[in-house]
C-alpha cells in the first residue's frame, strides 16, 4: 500500500501549497520540491528491488553486467530528468523546463550508443 502513503504525501503536498499560494508564493516550490524528495525516498525499496531482480535476471542469462549499469543510468536520468522539468513547470519557467528536457534527452541518448553499437554487432554476425 505505499501507493496511498505515496497519494497521501501529494495530497498534503497540494493542500499547503493552495494555502500558502495565498500568503507567501514563494515557498510553494520548496514544498513541492519536499513532498518529492520524500515521494523519491518513499519508492527507493521498490527502486532496490527491480535493481537486485535485473541483477539476477543478468546473470542467469549471461548478459552483460555493463549494459543493465547503463539501462539502470538511462532510467535514473529519465527519472531525475523528469523530476526537475515538472519542478520548472510548476514555478512557471517552461523555458528552463524544455532546456533540462532537451538536455537529458541527449543525454540519454549518448549513453545508450554502447548498447546500439553492441546489438548492431550482433546483428551483422547473424547475418550472412
Amino acid at each position: 500500500m505505499d501507493i496511498v502513503k505515496i497519494i497521501g504525501i501529494g495530497f498534503i503536498a497540494l493542500i499547503i501549497i493552495v494555502i500558502i499560494k495565498q500568503y507567501k508564493p514563494e515557498f510553494a516550490m520548496y514544498v513541492s520540491i519536499i513532498a518529492g524528495t520524500i515521494i523519491i525516498f518513499l519508492s527507493l525499496d521498490k527502486i532496490i528491488g527491480i535493481i537486485n531482480l535485473l541483477k539476477n535476471l543478468s546473470n542467469k542469462t549471461g548478459i552483460n553486467a555493463e549494459f543493465l549499469v547503463v539501462l539502470l543510468k538511462i532510467t535514473g536520468i529519465a527519472i531525475l530528468t523528469e523530476f526537475a522539468v515538472t519542478i520548472c513547470k510548476d514555478s512557471g519557467e517552461n523555458a528552463i523546463a524544455s532546456k533540462i528536457d532537451f538536455g537529458g534527452k541527449i543525454i540519454v541518448i549518448s549513453m545508450s550508443i554502447p548498447i546500439i553499437s553492441a546489438l548492431l554487432e550482433v546483428i551483422l554476425k547473424i547475418m550472412p
